[in-house]
């Protein structure tokens, strides 16, 4: 369900990049796996209950999976992400990963008071480090099908990488 470019769900003049975390095509799968088992379960009642059972399980899955989807929204004033929002100008140093990398930002190397917003489907993440004095959050790691863009419309950022003494290659 992504797509090549990120996805604008506001208008351009308010909106410098706009993203939907969408679930991947085995998220759906699955969707489509459980509601499945709705028909077995109830069949033994009658057939007509079995898929009953199977739409109301599809039709429920798909909506709570829509709507707890993350949307990312960078405009000339804001951030947010998820349901989290910062003002810009207290973002600091923005770093993208990809690969083992972003595993290991999600895990090992990941600070206990960071925001984060990730999906397991997505590989890539994004950390954005928050400067506000009085935000106890270090940085904030958002999950991002394209990276790269999300780091220019906040301003910049490198490709990170967790390699002892290797420097990071320039965006």
């Amino acid at each position: 369900m992504s797509s090549q470019s990120p996805q604008s769900a506001v208008s351009p003049s308010t909106a410098n990049y706009t993203e939907k975390l969408w679930p991947n095509f085995w998220g759906w799968v699955i969707v489509l796996g459980l509601s499945a088992a709705g028909i077995l379960i109830f069949i033994p009642i009658s057939p007509t209950a079995g898929y009953i059972a199977f739409f109301v399980l599809l039709i429920g899955q798909a909506v709570l999976l829509i709507a707890s989807t993350p949307t990312i929204a960078v405009t000339a004033d804001t951030l947010q992400v998820g349901r989290a929002q910062i003002e810009r100008q207290h973002i600091g140093e923005v770093t993208y990963y990809d690969g083992d990398d972003a595993t290991a930002q999600r895990g090992v190397k990941l600070n206990g008071l960071a925001y984060l917003c990730i999906r397991g489907w997505i590989k890539p993440v994004v950390r954005i480090e928050i400067t506000d004095a009085s935000d106890r959050t270090p940085y904030w790691l958002t999950s991002s099908r394209h990276p790269e863009h999300l780091a220019a419309a906040l301003g910049g950022g490198v490709r990170g990488n967790t390699g002892p003494g290797e420097p990071a290659p320039e965006a």
